[in-house]
């Protein structure tokens, strides 16, 4: 399945380009070199993040440094600072180790194949960006020089490389073709950015704001490129490759906006200030950020090797039922609350926990057939052929237990094949049955000695 391809692809769109031997070893010299640049700014960077963590300055705005307040709402928890410190450090770490795992399987099992130099970039992409997004480079106030070269140049590559991923992928080439004009320009604004800004600076400029902004309007014309790409373009396999890269794109980019809204919910109802702006915020959010972010790599690796390519779809499938689901049940727990401490509150005084019973319990008894209810819907609206399919083989089932003639169950089964399948051809060989049989021969019996005296 994994060479399929449908008459939708454009040519020469499958294809990548070959790299010649000498460059294939200059390659795999530069990404070595680069991978061992990274490990060591990561390693080098690790004791002062630790530090910065620990941090308490008057004018910091929360992050990982804190003001007095925040450390005296710390050790009121019974939490420490560099218990804190290490925490966040823990996820920082592992999500750099997830980055560059799935980056190191990329490179190995392309090793061998001049012909994916995508792989290759996507790998040095993973490998660059997942050290360059948390702070382990950032740190270069009480670096020399050497470091701050090194550091920009992994941000350098970090940063424009995620950009061009999504125009590249899936088959290396950029589409629709106006994207690579931007891709150049993104590479030119990220480089004079990268020479200009010092990365210790924590303050926000009107040049890093503009710069931001140019970012995010890039990626998110990069996400566009790959939902162009998929509808128009790419052939079975690309498709599903694409499937994984925006699947898990969007539940990093849906779960930092929940967690924007969360924030923000502070502005609405004041007493959730201390868990979204307290010291505890980055002790939860910080975390669950960076496994959302994780899961793109992960998501990356799957689609590039390959491996399980098909999986997606039951993921997709499950998360739009689960997630249908839960948001509805939470709706119709809340209203269900309201709703009945306001009708019980004039018959009885202690309705609150009467409420809640109720509400427990309607939610048990709904979960089931709404689930099955939404399932069906989805299927019918997401995935109408896989539902046309179920449909069509209940119905061929019916058929068989009522219909014996060979001949019309041989064109119910080619007609379902067609209408589930959809093959470009269908042929239908009917075994003929074994002749085994003994063929048995009646032969007179032998008459006895009277009867044959008889007929003398």
């Amino acid at each position: 399945m994994d060479r399929e391809s449908t008459g939708n692809t454009e040519k020469g769109n499958v294809a990548e380009t070959r790299l010649p031997a000498s460059w294939l070893w200059l390659a795999r010299a530069g990404w070595i070199a680069i991978a061992v640049l990274v490990v060591t700014l990561v390693v080098a960077g690790t004791p002062l993040e630790f530090q910065l963590n620990q941090t308490v300055c008057a004018g910091c705005n929360g992050g990982p440094q804190y003001t007095p307040q925040q450390a005296r709402e710390l050790a009121g928890l019974g939490l420490s600072l560099s218990f804190y410190a290490g925490y966040l450090l823990t996820f920082e770490l592992l999500f750099v180790i997830v980055w560059f795992l799935v980056a190191i399987v990329i490179f190995w099992r392309r090793w061998g194949k001049p012909d994916e130099p995508l792989s290759w970039f996507i790998s040095l992409t993973l490998l660059t960006f997942g050290a360059a997004f948390p702070n382990f480079l950032n740190d270069d106030a009480q670096q020399g020089l050497m470091w701050l070269l090194a550091a920009k140049l992994v941000v350098f590559l970090g940063s424009t490389s995620i950009v061009l991923f999504f125009y590249l992928f899936p088959a290396g080439r950029f589409v629709p073709r106006w994207t690579r004009f931007l891709g150049a320009l993104y590479v030119l604004c990220s480089l004079v950015w990268i020479i200009q800004t010092p990365l210790s600076n924590t303050s926000s400029t009107p040049v890093d704001n503009i710069s931001y902004l140019i970012y995010y309007i890039l990626l998110g014309v990069g996400i566009f490129a790959q939902v162009y790409r998929y509808i128009r373009v790419s052939n079975l396999v690309q498709r599903q490759q694409t499937k994984w890269v925006i699947y898990a794109t969007t539940l990093a980019i849906g779960g930092f906006l929940l967690l924007n809204t969360v924030y923000l919910l502070h502005f609405v109802i004041p007493s959730l200030s201390q868990l979204t702006q307290g010291p505890l915020n980055n002790f939860i959010v910080q975390p669950i950020f960076y496994v959302l972010i994780g899961l793109i790599p992960v998501s990356i690796g799957f689609a590039v090797l390959r491996y399980r390519l098909y999986d997606i779809d039951l993921l997709i499938n499950r998360s739009l039922v689960y997630g249908t689901l839960t948001l509805l049940l939470a709706l119709v727990y809340a209203g269900l609350i309201i709703g009945l401490q306001a009708l019980l509150g004039t018959i009885i005084k202690q309705n609150n926990g009467v409420a809640i019973v109720i509400s427990t319990l309607a939610i048990v008894a709904l979960s089931q057939p709404l689930r099955r209810r939404i399932q069906n819907i989805i299927d019918r609206r997401f995935y109408r052929r896989k539902y046309d399919a179920e449909k069509i083989l209940a119905a061929f089932s019916a058929t068989l237990r009522t219909e014996v003639d060979l001949a019309t169950l041989s064109e119910h089964l080619v007609e379902v094949v067609q209408e589930t399948m959809q093959p470009a051809h269908v042929s239908l060989w009917l075994r003929p049955p074994a002749h085994h049989q003994v063929s048995w021969r009646a032969t007179p019996a032998i008459p006895s000695e009277d009867e044959a005296r008889g007929k003398k």
